[in-house]
């Protein structure tokens, strides 16, 4: 892309308006340089900010010497387009009322999450305005494909390639939450719970074994099982445990030889992997299970000074991140983190996805006066 054609942000003006414009810019997962490169651009653009760019990731940090450093933290891909005739949640954004910045933004993103992005963008080139420095070091990420596979995230590219940068006391990962503050996330794993029976001709059947008939039980074990609610320093953390797909035979005339439950158990942060595993096998034994894919959670941290004060600014009773997030990541780096972010979770992916114009300057109302306390 040649420097001409790299979309141009502006960064000052109003933070609904900044989000349309960063809605604008497609960035599909796999598709994220134009966005990651105007950003970049943006950034470069404010005096006494350290720019690392990995990738289509980009750290920006401010190095004033302060006793605590925050991580803003957020993800510049979106899931795919809708393709659905009609649908408002694409791209170019839309505003229902027909003015800008006013009322309700509609368009790919709107949630999840390029209202953060903006949040972002505008506290990075307003906080030193007003001749007063922020009372806290600031590390700002931005990073690519959150919304794919997890070995492609840059995120974890970064803990990789530079996990100096992502040194802090405390983070906030601007997800949408409404803009209350959710702590932590549940883990998520899955499995593969196989059975293998014998093919025949179906006008013979007995002289097969139904794989799909064997794997009754199984379902009868999670359709029985009763997910727990479980209390993780103060937060409610509500699990599930799942069939999420099956799969097995070959023909409308064959007994089928195999048969495939995919399972999906969303666990509360008082277990490891090792601990949500040995759960899950406990209530199939006698079962063949396979893990296929594991992420633990993060407790919510909320008993850290900076988390406290945070909450605290805010105001709203915290909550509980039902969904797994990359606060995950940070937990595993010793960061505390939280969810703190415009628009409402349930909107994402969907194809009316939009936020309110003023949830977005809410957002960043909150955040710039937390971080000049």
């Amino acid at each position: 892309m040649t420097v001409e054609s790299v979309p141009v942000l502006d960064l000052r003006q109003d933070v609904a308006l900044l989000t349309a414009a960063i809605m604008d810019i497609n960035s599909v997962s796999g598709n994220e340089t134009a966005l990651a490169d105007a950003v970049e651009n943006g950034l470069r653009a404010i005096p006494g900010l350290e720019i690392v760019r990995d990738g289509d990731a980009i750290v920006a940090r401010t190095n004033l010497g302060r006793p605590e450093r925050v991580i803003l933290a957020g993800h510049l891909d979106t899931v795919p387009l809708p393709v659905t005739e009609g649908a408002r949640g694409t791209v170019p954004s839309t505003w229902v009322s027909g003015v800008p910045g006013s009322g309700v933004l509609y368009g790919r993103g709107a949630t999840d999450m390029k209202g953060g992005v903006a949040v972002q963008l505008a506290l990075a080139a307003t906080m030193f305005d007003g001749g007063a420095e922020p009372a806290k070091d600031v590390t700002f990420v931005f990073y690519d494909h959150e919304e794919v596979e997890a070995e492609k995230s840059g995120l974890g590219r970064l803990v990789r390639n530079y996990p100096e940068l992502l040194h802090g006391d405390f983070a906030i990962l601007l997800e949408p939450t409404n803009g209350t503050v959710e702590g932590g996330c549940n883990g998520t794993m899955r499995f593969e719970a196989t059975t293998v029976g014998e093919a025949a001709h179906s006008a013979r059947a007995w002289m097969g074994h139904n794989a799909i008939h064997d794997a009754a039980p199984i379902l009868a074990r999670l359709a029985a099982y009763e997910p727990q609610t479980i209390n993780v320093d103060g937060l409610d953390y509500r699990e599930s445990l799942n069939a999420v797909k099956i799969h097995g035979g070959t023909a409308g005339n064959v007994i089928p030889d195999r048969c495939v439950v995919e399972i999906n158990y969303r666990f509360a942060p008082d277990k490891n992997v090792e601990q949500a595993e040995a759960h899950v096998r406990e209530l199939l034994a006698g079962f063949d299970v396979a893990r296929t894919d594991a992420a633990a959670g993060a407790r919510p941290g909320l008993n850290h000074p900076a988390a406290a004060s945070f909450v605290a600014a805010v105001g709203a009773e915290p909550k509980p991140k039902y969904g797994w997030t990359d606060v995950a990541r940070f937990s595993e780096l010793g960061v505390p983190a939280v969810n703190f972010g415009p628009g409402d979770a349930l909107l994402a992916h969907k194809d009316n996805e939009h936020v309110d114009a003023d949830a977005i300057r809410e957002c960043f109302r909150a955040l710039r006066l937390w971080l000049a306390d």
